[in-house]
C-alpha cells in the first residue's frame, strides 16, 4: 500500500483532475423524483452545496491558521517540519479531510449516483494509500515524536474537543490563505458554478447556459490573474 501511496502522490494532480471531470458523465440521480418528488433537485442542491462547502471551509481554516509546505519534493513526500498547530491538533489530515467533502459535496451537487457510490471510494483509497505512504515518511523522519502525535490524533475524524481554544488562541492569516490557495478556490469554485448551471434548470434557463457558462470563466481568469499580479507586485505580502 505505501509503494501504491507513493505512486498516487507523484501522480495526485493529474489524477484528481482526472477524477473531477468524471463529474461530466452521465449518471442515474442519487435523489430522484421518485423517491423524493418534485424539489427531489432542492435536496441535492442543499446537501451538495453544504458538504462541499464545508470541504473548502475547512481548507482554508487549515492553510489560514498554519502554514502548511505542500507538494512535496522531485514528486516524492517530503517535510521538513511536523505540523501539530491550528487544526492537526484535531485531526492528521485536515487538508485531505476539506477535499474528500468537497468531492463528495460536489457528487452529490450534481446528483450523481453513479460518482457518489464509484468514483468518491476510488477518490477514497488514494488518500488512504497516500496517508499510509506519508505516515510511513513521517515515521522514519521524526520517529517517536510522530508516533507520540499519532496516538493522541485520529488519521480521519476530527476531534471538536479544544477546538474553541485552538481558534480563539490563532490568528487567521486571509493574505496567506488567498494567495496560497487562489488554484483551490478558482478551480472550486468554477466546479460548484458550472455544475449549477448545466445541472440545475430549475435555476438557470437553459438559453442562458452558454453565456452563464462564460462568464463564470472569464471571471475566474480575471480573478486568477489579479492575484498572480498583486502576489508578484509585493503589494500584499503574507506571513508563513
Amino acid at each position: 500500500m505505501i509503494n501504491i501511496g507513493n505512486f498516487f502522490f507523484k501522480y495526485r494532480n493529474q489524477l484528481f483532475i482526472f477524477l473531477y471531470a468524471l463529474l461530466l458523465i452521465p449518471s442515474p440521480q442519487l435523489f430522484t423524483p421518485e423517491k423524493f418528488g418534485a424539489e427531489h433537485w432542492r435536496l441535492a442542491f442543499i446537501v451538495g452545496l453544504a458538504i462541499t462547502t464545508a470541504g473548502i471551509i475547512v481548507r482554508g481554516m487549515t492553510i489560514g491558521l498554519t502554514f502548511v509546505e505542500r507538494g512535496g519534493k522531485d514528486l516524492k513526500i517530503h517535510a521538513e517540519a511536523l505540523i501539530t498547530r491550528g487544526l492537526f491538533v484535531h485531526c492528521r489530515n485536515p487538508l485531505y479531510v476539506g477535499n474528500n467533502l468537497m468531492l463528495l459535496g460536489l457528487g452529490i451537487l450534481s446528483n450523481s449516483l453513479l460518482y457518489v457510490v464509484v468514483v468518491v471510494p476510488i477518490f477514497l483509497f488514494i488518500y488512504q494509500a497516500i496517508v499510509l505512504a506519508e505516515e510511513n515518511f513521517l515515521k522514519q523522519k521524526f520517529g517517536q515524536e510522530y508516533l507520540n502525535y499519532c496516538a493522541t490524533v485520529n488519521r480521519w475524524i476530527p476531534s471538536l474537543k479544544g477546538i474553541g481554544t485552538t481558534l480563539s488562541n490563532m490568528k487567521f492569516n486571509w493574505t496567506r490563505w488567498l494567495f496560497t490557495e487562489y488554484n483551490t478556490q478558482i478551480f472550486w469554485l468554477t466546479g460548484v458554478g458550472l455544475t449549477i448551471i448545466f445541472k440545475f434548470p430549475e435555476l438557470v434557463d437553459l438559453s442562458n447556459r452558454g453565456s452563464f457558462s462564460l462568464y463564470l470563466l472569464a471571471l475566474m481568469v480575471v480573478y486568477y490573474i489579479f492575484l498572480r499580479w498583486l502576489r508578484k507586485s509585493g503589494k500584499v505580502k503574507f506571513e508563513k
